[in-house]
């Protein structure tokens, strides 16, 4: 059932990530990212409502509960980590071809796999191993891929910046992992949004406003508002997935990454994006990672 969930999960990353990429076309990256963040809030908003209100939402899996202020400071410290990581990844996401962000972004589940096996005493199987390590060996061969196009990963800074934000990810995976052993899946994800709105909003106007006259313009997309469902629907399957008995935060982290094949084929598709053949092989071994880590799990 989980891994099912971490699937589900993917498959509404993948298309986040598009619309993502169409969003910050010759467009501010700030002003997109608080909209995001604006909309996801909006969404979750009649959940919490409702559940403090009335009684509709009693029992149900929309409910979402109160908590002590302990509680929500660690989702404040969560909605700072995930904010420093949609950053970094919204300025690498513009400026790189997603068929390449995606997959150095789904080298996460590497620094996931070894805060869980630490941190969290997972075991991985035979099956799990191999699927690791045929991510590990993708992720060398999208550096070469990367060259091909010019793109030097040791000194191209947006490179950097999606990096950054792919260790961030892990961290706040990590900490995920550790917040729903013990708490409502609806109370973290929606008190979290809260909180990075909030954030965001002090970001919007102490970085972007004073300065939006000499950078890259904003400019309404409809693509944005696909953004916020496609990335709500996406945390929803997440969250709820590590609620789950049995639910190793290693091994959905790796299932999510699979959103990449989705990135990259309307990449190729709706993008035309170059040098996909290179890319097509990393895609190939994401694909049979993958494989592995579904039989792995299914154990």
């Amino acid at each position: 059932m989980w891994w099912s969930l971490a699937l589900l999960s993917a498959l509404f990353l993948g298309f986040y990530d598009v619309s993502k990429k169409q969003s910050l076309k010759n467009n501010a990256v700030i002003p997109v990212l608080w909209l995001n963040t604006l909309f996801c809030s909006a969404l979750l908003l009649p959940f919490t409502i409702l559940s403090h209100t009335t009684g509709l939402l009693d029992g149900s899996m929309f409910f979402v509960p109160s908590g002590n202020l302990h509680l929500h400071g660690l989702l404040l410290l969560k909605a700072a980590i995930v904010l420093g990581s949609w950053i970094f990844g919204y300025f690498g996401m513009k400026h790189l071809p997603i068929t390449l962000f995606g997959p150095i972004n789904a080298t996460r589940p590497i620094i996931v796999l070894l805060g869980g096996l630490i941190l969290f005493r997972e075991q991985l199987n035979l099956y799990q191993w191999i699927g690791v390590i045929i991510a590990v060996v993708s992720f060398y061969l999208l550096s070469l891929s990367a060259g091909r196009e010019g793109i030097d990963f040791k000194r191209n800074k947006w490179v950097f910046c999606v990096i950054m934000a792919t260790l961030l990810g892990a961290v706040s995976a990590l900490f995920d992992k550790y917040l729903l052993g013990s708490l409502n899946n609806m109370f973290v994800q929606a008190w979290s949004n809260f909180y990075q709105l909030a954030l965001m909003t002090v970001v919007l106007f102490a970085l972007w406003w004073p300065t939006r006259k000499s950078t890259t313009p904003f400019q309404w997309k409809w693509a944005i508002i696909f953004i916020s469902v496609f990335l709500t629907l996406a945390d929803y399957a997440y969250f709820y997935s590590l609620t789950k008995e049995g639910a190793m935060i290693s091994v959905v982290s790796m299932i999510r990454r699979s959103s990449v094949i989705v990135s990259f084929i309307c990449g190729a598709m709706l993008l035309k994006e170059k040098n996909l053949k290179s890319k097509a092989i990393d895609l190939v071994l994401v694909l049979i990672g993958l494989f592995f880590l579904l039989i792995g799990s299914m154990q």
